[in-house]
């Protein structure tokens, strides 16, 4: 019998949407958004504007003394969280010999993978939002002025302050890490809501630092739905919600500002005939999200931003082909939402993000889990650069999308890694030295 699903069948789903039937199918696909317009108009159509972002990156800089504090490693950079941008010329030689095929411009990868204290992408909004959340309840109780010296709320004073409050959170992985270690630093009660794919590792880090997880055996979107049940009980709780966060969005959207600064600094000047082309691995959509919008705030029509998603959990492509957003999972249509890209394992899309991505967003494209393995273990070998599975499939966004120009410049997000434990990173290597047939 054909499912019905949004009052029409599957079958009349794949007559109007063709794409579906290979997403139903497992096949990696490119889809193209047609909605795409003028970036200047359809940045002017948005709830959020540029100034909300200033806001984000000053409040960052009013914060760096207190990051600089609770965590000493970011000091040499001011209390910064931030990850280095570095040319990647043996990997771009690797992938063009491994997969038979030649692409034009410079590559890449934005190293996320090492951002400190959270060790992933998730660090910048994730962090942002618990020290927003900390400086809101600060200033309602009197307890600082907008110019004081932030530092001073890492004091135990303001640990046991915070600690009448709690946070909590649904997470596949690292929003967990960093809302989990930010928190307990700052000495709020925090609780994570853990779906069935996160790693054990990540649930021992948190634990470690006091954190309570709750572990599920489904995915992610009841682990985020349960979190928001349990939390809205309690009055001194604050839910950090992935699926509609202005907030996680925003802290995201600051990494535009500083891959301006970095990509000046290396001469690269991004414009009409050398445009920029960013590939980010997408989840639940808020970290890609925020930092597409960020990107088209700054570079304009000359930034061309594509999601990447694993063929087992197309939530944003599914979502945004049909323009139905979070109304669609991908359990719908009988795809498993099971892969090793645990980060990525979310069937239902946000619907804040998808909105927002309408009219911003050039394009997903999808991969399959055993290209994770391959691209892990070459990284390592042509860069010794340390990433996770999920945060590898933007490298290959070149040989995906068509370029029409050699002076394009391609950028990878590396979206974690840091804190995957070493034995865990080696089986990883052994899997993609595997696939590639050299073992």
């Amino acid at each position: 019998m054909d499912t019905m699903v949004l009052n029409k069948t599957i079958s009349q789903w794949v007559e109007e949407y063709p794409i579906i039937d290979n997403l139903m199918g497992y096949k990696p696909v490119f889809w193209v958004n047609n909605n795409l317009g003028s970036a200047e108009k359809a940045l002017s159509e948005l709830s959020l504007t540029f100034e909300d972002i200033v806001d984000a990156d000053k409040r960052l800089q009013r914060l760096a003394p207190l990051i600089s504090y609770l965590f000493p490693e970011t000091a040499d950079k001011g209390g910064m969280i931030e990850s280095e941008l570095v040319y990647i010329n043996d990997m771009k030689n690797n992938i063009q010999e491994t997969y038979k095929q030649s692409f034009p411009g410079e590559l890449l990868l934005k190293c996320d993978n090492y951002l400190p204290v959270a060790g992933s992408i998730k660090a910048r909004g994730g962090i942002y939002e618990v020290l927003k959340h900390g400086e809101d309840l600060a200033l309602k109780h009197g307890m600082i002025k907008m110019n004081d010296d932030y530092s001073k709320l890492g004091s135990p004073a303001f640990k046991e302050f915070f600690g009448k409050f709690s946070l909590a959170v649904g997470s596949t992985g690292n929003l967990g890490l960093s809302i989990g270690i930010m928190g307990s630093a700052l000495g709020f009660k925090v609780t994570v809501h853990m779906s069935a794919d996160a790693k054990e590792w990540k649930k021992s880090l948190l634990r470690s630092k006091g954190v309570n997880v709750i572990e599920y055996s489904s995915d992610y979107s009841k682990a985020v739905e349960e979190g928001r049940r349990q939390s809205l009980q309690d009055p001194n709780s604050y839910f950090v919600d992935d699926e509609n966060s202005k907030s996680l969005f925003l802290g995201y959207s600051v990494a535009a500002f500083r891959l301006k600064k970095q990509l000046d600094t290396l001469g690269i000047k991004v414009d009409e005939s050398r445009p920029l082309y960013v590939y980010i691995p997408c989840g639940v959509g808020g970290a890609p999200g925020g930092i597409c919008f960020g990107l088209k705030h700054v570079f304009g029509d000359n930034v061309h931003v594509f999601f990447v998603e694993p063929t087992h959990s197309p939530c944003m492509l599914l979502g945004m082909a049909t323009g139905e957003n979070e109304k669609l999972s991908v359990q719908d249509f009988g795809l498993d939402n099971i892969t090793d890209a645990d980060g990525l394992a979310v069937g239902r899309p946000s619907g804040f993000v998808g909105k927002m991505m309408e009219k911003l967003l050039s394009g997903i494209y999808t991969v399959e889990d055993k290209e994770l393995y391959k691209l892990l273990a070459m990284m390592k070998d042509m860069e010794d650069i340390k990433i996770e599975p999920s945060a590898t499939p933007g490298l290959l966004g070149p040989l995906r999308v068509e370029v029409g120009t050699k002076n394009a410049v391609h950028i990878a997000w590396a979206t974690g890694g840091l804190f995957v434990p070493d034995n865990m990173m080696q089986e990883f290597y052994n899997r993609g030295k595997k696939q590639l047939g050299e073992f």
